[in-house]
């Protein structure tokens, strides 16, 4: 039985170098290649894969929304997640959002093979070391507002364009920010935005 892949991420020289990895596989098939996040589930809905290998940061929509929309969509669609940055936050989320695998972009080659398969015979498949990192870390102390907060913030600005773009007024975004400082230790909004970053909670 051929199992079909559809491969999503930014870069197409990483989609290139997986498609030509996958192709010497007698059972794997790369049925669709895409380069952004929104453009994942028109191109699921025409090329009908079994598994997708999902990047995290892509333009358009996030690896991890675009999983969540992929299974809304097609609930008999698998996704492993293959990422460069191995942060807990984003195993949870992902895991959360229906992913049923989650590698980094260093495994070996028969390490991604194995887990295509495996997560097509309906099992789970989660790089351990990230898996015990998520563990100790545990789940985001932010909330989902304080969440949005920090996201806009990373794009820049006063707080008055963060307040007219969140439809907040100044005084909410102002203690949303102090409250997301407080929980990730960050001495400044920008430092509170890398760590929450570096954790994987945005």
């Amino acid at each position: 039985m051929t199992i079909r892949v559809m491969l999503a991420d930014d870069q197409a020289l990483v989609r290139g170098a997986l498609a030509a990895l996958l192709s010497l596989e007698e059972d794997l098939e790369v049925v669709a290649e895409v380069g952004s996040g929104d453009r994942v589930v028109d191109a699921a809905r025409h090329t009908q894969p079994d598994v997708v290998l999902m990047d995290v940061e892509m333009p358009g929509m996030d690896g991890i929304t675009a999983t969540g929309a992929l299974r809304a969509a097609l609930p008999e669609v698998r996704v492993v997640i293959v990422t460069t940055f191995g942060r807990p936050g984003y195993l949870r989320r992902g895991l959360q959002a229906g992913a049923t695998g989650f590698v980094v972009k260093d495994t070996p080659a028969a390490g991604l093979v194995d887990a295509i398969r495996r997560v097509h015979q309906g099992l789970r498949v989660v790089d351990p070391a990230l898996a015990a990192d998520s563990l100790v870390s545990g789940e985001s102390p932010l909330t989902k507002r304080e969440t949005e907060v920090l996201q806009a913030a990373r794009e820049g600005g006063t707080v008055a364009d963060l307040a007219k773009r969140l439809f907040l007024s100044e005084g909410t975004v102002r203690n949303h920010l102090s409250a997301a400082m407080g929980k990730t230790g960050g001495r400044n909004r920008a430092d509170a935005v890398a760590i929450a970053e570096r954790n994987g909670w945005l």
